[in-house]
């Protein structure tokens, strides 16, 4: 089994899109797939519960499938930063408390599993602890999504050097262009790109540009296209 830890420049930079390509270019080699999203927040009330469109976009590209719980043990409704709404829910959470909770997830032993982390990498969990404290807890690779839009250059290197900090290995970046102005003038959007690949860690395993989908669906099969598997 190969499992990373997906974190993020921000909120919204693209984990979501760029963990459910992973999965399908994994599905698409024969792997068998597990994408996990321990917390979240800014959950929608459903007849079945709590659900959130990040876990289900996850879910739909996990195979063997899992039920929802799986996915996303802990869910809240308000879309807020996870120790808030987990305060606000009167519920626990804790870094012991998630390792336990994802172990059996992670016993499945899939061929590619990825854990998605909640905004980003520094994100408190509770008043002490970071949800970045589960990738060096589990021994993780860290996949780092890049937000493309003006500002994103020193939001990388910062999150770099929180790996860097933490002790944890960057298995690699994937940019995800959110601003179509960034990419404007190609010189220099080019430029940009050169500057991440020379000053980060990790490979580029990928820039997804713009996309035009209908459904989450088909949206990570586009970005599959753009990416490669990270390797070891």
């Amino acid at each position: 089994m190969t499992c990373y830890f997906v974190t993020g420049t921000d909120t919204d930079a693209g984990k979501t899109l760029a963990s459910s390509a992973l999965l399908a270019l994994a599905r698409r080699q024969g792997l068998s797939t597990l994408g996990l999203k321990p917390v979240a927040s800014g959950c929608q009330a459903t007849a079945a519960g709590l659900r959130n469109i990040d876990a289900l976009t996850l879910q739909a590209q996990s195979r063997p499938e899992v039920d929802y719980a799986t996915i996303n043990p802990y869910a809240f409704e308000p879309p807020i930063a996870p120790h808030l709404a987990a305060r606000y829910a009167d519920a626990e959470l804790t870094l012991a408390r998630l390792e336990r909770t994802i172990a059996p997830s992670l016993a499945l032993g899939r061929d590619l599993t990825l854990i998605e982390g909640a905004g980003g990498y520094r994100v408190p969990l509770n008043e002490q602890e970071d949800l970045a404290g589960l990738a060096p807890r589990l021994r993780l690779p860290v996949i780092v999504v890049i937000g493309l839009k003006l500002g994103c250059l020193n939001h990388a290197l910062l999150t770099a050097e929180a790996l860097a900090r933490d002790g944890v290995v960057c298995a690699g970046w994937i940019g995800n262009l959110i601003d179509a102005d960034f990419a404007a003038d190609e010189t220099l959007y080019q430029d940009n790109l050169a500057h991440l690949t020379a000053r980060l860690p990790g490979p580029c395993l990928g820039i997804i540009p713009r996309l035009e989908g209908r459904d989450h669906k088909e949206l990570a099969q586009q970005a599959a296209e753009y990416l490669t598997l990270p390797s070891g």
